[in-house]
């Protein structure tokens, strides 16, 4: 079982992608996204991976099987892992941690960021297939999305919380401070 197991909360754009990014390549921490689980799914339904197909899908899921079935997932795939270190990308609701919350090794990160600038780097990023193309209405619209509404709630939860409103160097400077402050 890894000595330590980082799940990441934060609206859209935000930076969980980088922390990951930093953790895995300076850390050589392993790497799981609840995305990753919806994302395989829309894959094998020949699917786009369109921000409009996750929520689908992802809804769905939980409709079907529980609220909390991807909390399952992951957690038993961050507990298997091989690395000391596992990042958790993509925490939205308050189920997605009710695996993971009662493990000793948890620790819940919230990654905070002004709207304004979360939408300038989704477009830049274009990583869902319509995040290029986005208006700033619609980027509105989505923050009150079934799967962005609950995330405050779980920043709240958040034993750290981490600001990306700086420069990267900055931010870099944030995640090597929160592994120094677990250890690392």
């Amino acid at each position: 079982m890894p000595k330590l197991i980082l799940g990441f909360v934060g609206q859209a754009g935000c930076g969980k992608g980088t922390a990951a990014d930093i953790l895995r390549e300076k850390y050589k921490a392993g790497y799981y996204r609840f995305s990753a689980i919806l994302g395989d799914l829309l894959t094998r339904l020949s699917l786009e991976k369109t921000r409009d197909n996750l929520i689908k899908i992802s809804e769905m899921v939980r409709q079907g099987f529980g609220e909390d079935v991807l909390s399952y997932a992951i957690q038993n795939d961050s507990v298997h892992a091989k690395e000391d270190i596992v990042v958790i990308d993509g925490i939205r609701r308050l189920e997605d941690i009710a695996a993971l919350e009662p493990l000793p090794n948890f620790k819940l990160v919230a990654i905070s960021v002004p709207a304004e600038l979360r939408y300038e780097r989704m477009k830049g990023r274009g990583e869902k297939a319509d995040e290029t193309t986005m208006t700033w209405e619609k980027f509105l619209e989505n923050e009150q999305r079934s799967t962005e509404i609950t995330i405050p709630a779980v920043m709240e939860r958040a034993s750290v919380t981490l600001s990306n409103a700086g420069t990267q160097e900055e931010f870099l400077s944030a995640v090597d401070g929160m592994m120094k402050h677990f250890g690392f």
